[in-house]
């Protein structure tokens, strides 16, 4: 946040604008709509030849060697959301291969917030008397940092090797969701999975 300027202001006018571009930041990264949600398949495709599902080996969540927690998370999330739409996870041979990416980045918003000063300069003679004159209107500009999650998840044709539906979700992370991955995780691949094509599509 840039500096307030060094205005000699009445301690009251200070403290609303410190309050107001508090505040600003707090709504910011802590209020949101949830995510974007989207989704696109192909062309033709009729969802209900498919009976089975299981994972690609190497998914971008894990690392070299073993499988991460982030991962184990979203799998077991995937996997419900599969399961409750009639299909059978597999080990081995099967008819669908789900693959997932998840990924965090920092971003930054620039907001200008409407404050009033008062700017004594000829004026002086006002000073710490029960009146300031007229207020000067401005805005004080701000910077925000923010964590912006996205998730995509990709179902392909395990023998024709094509992509046939993918599902992708962006959204600022609220600090529940860093503390709790797991139920973050849960929420947004429910999310994803709202758009799935019905039975017959």
């Amino acid at each position: 946040m840039t500096p307030l300027p060094n205005l000699k202001l009445p301690n009251l006018i200070r403290g609303r604008k410190l309050l107001t571009a508090a505040v600003m930041a707090i709504a910011l990264t802590a209020c949101s709509s949830g995510p974007k949600v989207r989704s696109d398949q192909a062309a033709g495709i009729n969802f209900t030849q498919y009976k089975t599902f299981s994972f690609v080996t190497d998914l971008a969540t894990d690392r070299a060697g073993y499988t991460t927690l982030v991962t184990q998370h979203f799998k077991d999330a995937i996997s419900a959301e599969l399961t409750a739409r009639g299909y059978r996870y597999v080990e081995s041979d099967p008819q669908l291969l789900v693959n997932f990416n998840s990924n965090v980045a920092n971003r930054s918003d620039t907001r200008s917030i409407p404050t009033t000063s008062y700017h004594y300069g000829y004026y002086h003679y006002r000073r710490g008397i029960v009146y300031a004159g007229f207020p000067v209107y401005s805005n004080d500009v701000s910077t925000v940092h923010y964590k912006v999650g996205t998730v995509n998840i990709d179902l392909v044709d395990a023998k024709e090797r094509q992509l046939i539906w993918e599902g992708i979700a962006e959204g600022t992370l609220k600090q529940k969701d860093l503390e709790q991955p797991r139920e973050a995780a849960a929420r947004t691949v429910a999310l994803i999975f709202e758009k799935f094509p019905q039975s017959g599509s």
